[in-house]
């Protein structure tokens, strides 16, 4: 049970909130040419709106992450390039049905350190490319 307690942040989400490292964004921006970016951070409206025609999307990590994953799909499937910055939770559903249809997917080495995070974050992330 110490165990568990020392590494409770491992077990439950602190924040579904993860701010995107500028400079990982500056590099995508400057080779997909963003004009959409429907999750700003704590906004929800994304689901409900039709996406740019290269869009970024960083979404919430919570329960919720399936449905943003299944509408990146959703958009790319109508012609629209997405790129998403998603938790490496490839045991997930949404990673198996949709995240593997990608037509490309990029496992980041390390772990990424979150807006003005001093650490690390407690899970790897993965880029997720869909190509309209």
């Amino acid at each position: 049970m110490a165990v568990r307690n020392k590494m409770s942040v491992h077990f439950m989400s602190q924040t579904v909130h993860w701010t995107t490292p500028k400079a990982l964004y500056e590099d995508l921006d400057r080779e997909f040419h963003f004009n959409d970016d429907p999750c700003p951070l704590h906004g929800s409206g994304g689901l409900d709106r039709p996406w740019g025609d290269s869009t970024y999307c960083n979404p919430p990590y919570g329960r919720e992450i399936g449905k943003w994953i299944v509408k990146a799909y959703t958009e790319a499937r109508g012609g629209k390039t997405v790129v998403l910055l998603v938790p490496s939770r490839t045991d997930t559903a949404w990673f198996q049905d949709y995240c593997l249809k990608a037509d490309e997917i990029r496992f980041i080495k390390g772990r990424l350190k979150f807006g003005d995070a001093v650490n690390s974050a407690p899970f790897p992330s993965a880029v997720v490319v869909f190509r309209g």
